[in-house]
């Protein structure tokens, strides 16, 4: 199977495709919301075909509901499996979260509790999911707002044996590990110290929202701004220990002009570039 290229990629925005085209920027790979994709034809598929073209592609769900507690939705999979066979993308990830319920397809991607259950669950889901699409798929860690009373695990060994009992990889996403953090009043650095990061096959980076509430900071995971400092370092921290990684950056909402996006990767790959120094002192 293909695997995305060791540099800073973007996600793709249908705005941005003119600039993209005219400018062809030196991006490591693109990545695009599978949900939007799942018509037959259109100016969606005309412009995915188009980057295909000239980049690696990052096939990113949102709908899936891999962490819910009713059976997946075969259509959805079988969908997921046409644009997988149409477009070979070099990557396809789903989030650890359930956004679905007796039929109703929800605007959010919601926390499970971490228990025996429901990595059961989980992992049948992901055996069902990798089996369908005839490849793996890399998980990713959620931003959370709450923590349940039931669970047994922590999410880190939860992570671990999710990859360990399927095969599946990881999706790390550096500003959820902050965000969650940050709500739950736990260090980063310390659930960085757990992860098992031997599973991680990309990485992600988005800005967040900060509210003040009564008992502290609340963060919102809200990809509408740039990558915030303390995100920075925590990815610093994760290459000095993993090396480059394929790293994505996530802006979904108040989308800016192109030019500040490189910005942005720019910054990404100013790191990438230290790492790979790093690596070829120590070798």
């Amino acid at each position: 199977m293909p695997h995305l290229p060791a540099c800073a990629g973007l996600g793709f925005k249908a705005e941005h495709f003119d600039t993209i085209r005219q400018q062809r920027p030196d991006i490591g790979f693109f990545e695009v919301h599978a949900e939007n994709y799942m018509g037959a034809g259109g100016p969606p598929h005309r412009q995915l075909t188009a980057l295909r073209a000239d980049y690696a592609i990052s096939l990113h769900g949102v709908g899936l509901s891999i962490g819910g507690s009713a059976p997946l939705d075969r259509a959805h999979l079988a969908r997921l499996r046409g644009l997988i066979d149409r477009y070979q993308p070099e990557s396809f990830s789903e989030h650890l979260a359930w956004s679905s319920h007796g039929g109703d397809y929800l605007n959010d991607l919601l926390p499970l509790p971490y228990t025996q259950a429901t990595l059961a669950q989980v992992c049948a889901h992901i055996d069902q999911t990798q089996e369908t699409l005839g490849r793996q798929i890399l998980l990713e860690n959620p931003a959370t707002y709450l923590l349940f009373d039931e669970s047994e695990l922590p999410e880190t060994e939860f992570l671990r044996a999710v990859a360990q009992r399927t095969g599946c990889g990881l999706l790390l996403d550096v500003n959820n590990v902050f965000v969650s953090n940050v709500n739950h009043r736990d260090d980063p650095r310390a659930y960085l110290a757990d992860f098992p990061l031997e599973h991680v096959g990309e990485l992600h980076l988005g800005g967040h929202t900060q509210e003040e509430l009564p008992s502290g900071p609340l963060l919102i995971d809200a990809h509408g701004s740039p990558v915030a400092d303390p995100v920075w370092a925590l990815y610093a921290d994760t290459l000095a220990r993993l090396g480059p990684m394929p790293t994505l950056i996530e802006w979904d909402t108040d989308v800016p002009a192109f030019d500040v996006l490189l910005g942005e990767v720019g910054q990404a790959e100013a790191l990438l570039a230290a790492s790979r120094e790093e690596r070829r002192a120590m070798a």
